[in-house]
């Protein structure tokens, strides 16, 4: 953005706003003094003070801040992009006490012929939300996404947002819904290989490049389907994983395969088909993301894996570390990690490596 027709040197303050899912108003703003042409260019001028304090053409967006109510505990949050496939960000620039210009952006999270259809248990033996390209759009790779201990379908965003750069997408539930276990516990890893096998057989996927994406807990059962299943899995993508299998919630095994426990340990990465990309907050304060993506690395060199994969550990970040970038979020929860400007940074460019990614198995 800029904003131009100012005096020389002159003191404007550029604010954004929107409206979360709970009807909060949230504001971010920065103050900037304008160069010899009357000119504020905000992807190379830093705010003199605002949310934000870096030179970031976008950081009137991931800056904004809740109006009220305790900032640890609160995240701009959406509504559903199968309703509502995009939101509204007010832009304005003051000075001098009074308004100069406004306009009004639209970020699109679902772009337009983007398809979704809801899966349940009854009709196709699992719970997610599909998202699927416009048609006639080419076949793609295809991405299994799915998140970790807060249950139910979480990554509806990212899946809407994949299917529109092309990817059919499926957000997964595994746990915390109507006939699925109802915490994570004695989950098993062949319900994970039927969501791929239906993303497959979808005609705008390219079923040869099938990818899994988990993050945090759900980064193992990403690990497990890719050993386990490689003619069906053929690339992962993880955000603050664990290179091992962790005990399920309230003791007892989180992962089952053939009936019985998967057991807790590392696990292995011999049988891998496709690229791997993991990434982690090196502030991450939930656990030791780091250690376990440098685990990870490990034992795929270990392995002499022929297929690409790269480890991405982003400094300031915390858990918090993904996925798309420019969302806005209260001042990070300390038992999260990281810090707004390291998360923020981690997502602008941890991003493009996981589209990159994509675009490199076809």
């Amino acid at each position: 953005m800029r904003v131009s027709g100012l005096e020389p040197h002159d003191e404007i303050t550029v604010g954004s706003s929107a409206t979360a899912r709970d009807g909060k108003v949230w504001h971010g703003r920065a103050t900037f003094i304008a160069d010899d042409h009357g000119l504020v260019d905000l992807s190379t001028t830093r705010p003199v003070s605002g949310t934000y304090n870096t030179v970031d053409g976008m950081g009137l967006f991931w800056s904004m801040r809740p109006p009220t109510g305790d900032p640890n505990s609160d995240y701009f949050s959406l509504r559903s992009p199968e309703s509502s496939p995009s939101y509204a960000v007010k832009i304005t620039v003051t000075a001098h006490g009074r308004q100069l210009a406004s306009r009004t952006l639209t970020r699109e999270g679902k772009a337009k012929g983007v398809s979704s259809r809801t899966l349940t248990l009854a009709h196709d033996k699992v719970v997610g939300e599909m998202f699927l390209p416009r048609p006639g759009t080419p076949r793609h790779p295809a991405v299994l996404v799915f998140g970790g201990s807060e249950g139910g379908v979480s990554m509806k965003w990212e899946a809407a947002l994949l299917a529109s750069h092309g990817y059919p997408t499926l957000a997964l539930g595994y746990f915390g819904e109507p006939g699925l276990p109802a915490t994570l516990r004695n989950v098993p890893l062949e319900y994970f290989a039927t969501a791929a096998r239906l993303l497959a057989a979808q005609p705008s996927a390219d079923s040869s490049h099938v990818i899994a994406m988990g993050y945090s807990r759900g980064s193992e059962p990403a690990l497990l389907l890719a050993e386990d299943y490689p003619r069906l899995i053929h690339g992962v993508v993880v955000y603050s994983p664990s290179s091992n299998v962790n005990q399920g919630f309230g003791g007892g095994n989180a992962w089952t395969k053939d009936g019985r426990p998967i057991p807790q340990g590392s696990i292995p990465l011999d049988h891998l088909s496709g690229p791997l990309l993991a990434i982690a907050g090196a502030d991450d304060a939930l656990w030791p993301s780091p250690t376990y993506v440098k685990a990870i690395t490990e034992e795929l060199h270990a392995a002499q894996d022929r297929h690409p994969y790269q480890a991405l550990i982003y400094p300031g970040a915390g858990h918090g570390v993904g996925t798309f970038p420019f969302l806005a979020e209260g001042t990070v929860d300390p038992s999260l990690g990281g810090n707004r400007v390291g998360n923020a940074v981690a997502k602008e460019q941890g991003w493009p490596k996981v589209l990159a990614l994509l675009a490199g198995a076809r």
